[in-house]
């Protein structure tokens, strides 16, 4: 029983991470909710970050990813420049199956025990619609509709700063932002990736699309009949003049696997988490590929929901997100200089935000 203790609480403090400031478990049984909130940090603020509805095959894997995701909240939120820390939320299910009124309400009532720690919004499998439930028992809610307050959709400005991460990763590698006559494969087609696409294409790029779903891939070909498609992210990689490659789908699209046959010489998406492991990022260096950190592009939406509680402005938002751009070169700067991958570059700005928070 002790080895089986100290290894659950091993994970939950991430010792080795700095730890976890809390994490709560979350069962209502009568709406058969199982939901995981965790607190990377609150150095710069209560901790803002989204509610992932998702089928994990375990508990664990459940309690792994809301840790790794909600630290990864307090480095988007840090290098965003907003007064808020690290935190995210995951409710454990198929959302398809077990999602009820019943079940967002006693979430929301979880997530105001906490008393303004933890700021939710909307993630993987939650909607402006369930945010507007949550709301009802917990006004530390954002992502919620027009009609109820709320900011509506963050993936348009996602979408926006993905856009303009990836313009200032052509400006570092090839010495011009604009992504005219570039090709770029997208990979995840649905809430952000299907906007960035739009963007790309005002921009003038040649598009490369692929999804899990046929129908998210049919609503982008059937508008821009100029957009190609290919059955999946293994043969997008391997795509013959790709220049961009965009993750906009889960984590993990970069790994051992895909590294060392990936076509692109810049890797720039939404998606969280997608280095599989820290060496990767070594690897694509190895390669002469360019990786702009995740957490730093994909702010765009959290720079929404956290307007959204001072009143929401989208030009104001706009112009925040459109400030990714001079982030993102930064970075790319900050490596060269320090001789390091861009995302251990992000992550020593990132802490030297929060270090200096902490300071008396």
């Amino acid at each position: 029983m002790t080895d089986v203790t100290d290894g659950v609480l091993h994970t939950l403090f991430r010792t080795e991470q700095g730890g976890h400031e809390q994490v709560v478990l979350c069962q209502d049984r009568d709406s058969g909710l199982k939901a995981v909130i965790a607190l990377h940090s609150t150095a710069l603020g209560p901790g803002l970050g989204g509610t992932r509805f998702y089928p994990y095959a375990s508990d664990e894997e459940a309690v792994a990813d809301a840790l790794n995701l909600s630290r990864g909240m307090s480095y988007k939120n840090a290098l965003a420049g907003l007064d808020h820390g690290g935190g995210k939320a995951v409710i454990i299910g198929d959302p398809e199956q077990i999602k009820t009124e019943e079940l967002l309400l006693a979430y929301g009532r979880f997530v105001a025990s906490l008393g303004g720690r933890y700021v939710t919004a909307c993630d993987v499998g939650t909607y402006v619609a369930d945010m507007d439930v949550v709301a009802r028992e917990c006004r530390w809610t954002t992502g919620r509709s027009p009609e109820n307050g709320g900011a509506g959709d963050s993936s348009v400005l996602t979408a926006f700063g993905v856009f303009q991460g990836m313009r200032a990763s052509a400006q570092h590698q090839w010495g011009d932002p604009s992504l005219h006559g570039r090709t770029v494969g997208v990979a995840g087609v649905g809430k952000v990736g299907r906007h960035l696409v739009d963007h790309l294409l005002q921009d003038g790029a040649n598009v490369v699309i692929t999804d899990v779903r046929d129908e998210s891939v049919r609503a982008i070909t059937d508008r821009y009949p100029q957009v190609a498609a290919v059955a999946d992210s293994e043969r997008l990689i391997r795509t013959e003049g790709l220049d961009i490659y965009a993750p906009c789908a889960l984590g993990g699209a970069l790994d051992d696997t895909t590294v060392p046959v990936l076509t692109a010489s810049v890797v720039c998406g939404a998606a969280n988490n997608q280095l599989a492991h820290p060496g990767v990022e070594k690897d694509l260096a190895d390669r002469g590929i360019l990786y702009a950190p995740d957490y730093v592009v994909n702010a765009g939406g959290v720079i929404q929901v956290a307007d959204e509680l001072h009143g929401f402005d989208f030009e104001r938002c706009r112009a925040k997100a459109a400030k990714i751009f001079d982030t993102t070169f930064a970075i790319f700067a900050r490596a060269k200089e320090d001789g390091i991958p861009p995302a251990a570059a992000a992550d020593r700005i990132a802490e030297h935000r929060m270090a200096e928070a902490r300071r008396p």
